[in-house]
């Protein structure tokens, strides 16, 4: 297989090579994995989630100086139905705490988490009753941001390793790749069959 994609692709030393993703004139061969996990890489659409002061340097991320917009994440959501990162941003009281799962239920799958700051990653320098000493004892998260606060430009470095994984991930299946909500799981398949 190699040699007949190299032979329809015209593979030079100027071609460029995404991953797995072969480009050459008008003619490109790649896997619907790779195309789906690159779209969904470059159009992140984060919740807003600021908790405490972190949320200033969240906020600062859209602004002109550093521009979160040039890495596809430019929409800030309200509403978790239309969002796939929730970003975690300052500490993580227990009242807050069912708030937040209840949230994270509601965004559509998949969905990512990014925790911001000591404080949502480990509790910071509130290590008493009233504070979670981590966000991911309530959900879970894929990238830790550390800092008191991190910086803007932290967050949009802990983005592009989001980015990153979303784009090594794998589906092991068909249904895996979550093309349409409403055909994905074990009920929703129930209703279709019976």
């Amino acid at each position: 297989m190699p040699k007949r994609v190299e032979t329809l692709v015209l593979h030079d030393s100027a071609t460029p090579v995404l991953g797995d993703t072969q480009k050459g004139g008008s003619v490109l061969v790649t896997s619907v994995e790779t195309l789906i996990n690159q779209a969904r890489a470059n159009s992140l659409w984060p919740l807003t989630f600021g908790l405490a002061c972190c949320a200033i340097e969240m906020m600062s991320t859209v602004a002109s100086r550093f521009d979160l917009a040039r890495f596809g994440s430019e929409a800030f959501r309200a509403t978790p139905r239309q969002a796939d990162v929730m970003i975690i941003a300052g500490r993580l009281s227990k009242k807050m705490a069912p708030v937040l799962r209840q949230i994270y239920d509601q965004m559509p799958e998949p969905k990512w988490v990014i925790s911001m700051g000591a404080c949502a990653s480990t509790g910071g320098v509130y290590n008493n009753y009233a504070i979670v000493q981590g966000a991911d004892q309530i959900v879970p998260v894929d990238v830790y941001v550390p800092g008191c606060p991190p910086s803007p430009d932290a967050l949009i470095y802990g983005v592009l390793k989001l980015q990153e994984k979303i784009k090594r991930s794998q589906a092991h299946s068909f249904t895996d790749l979550r093309l349409f909500e409403g055909l994905t799981g074990p009920r929703s398949l129930e209703k279709v069959e019976g």
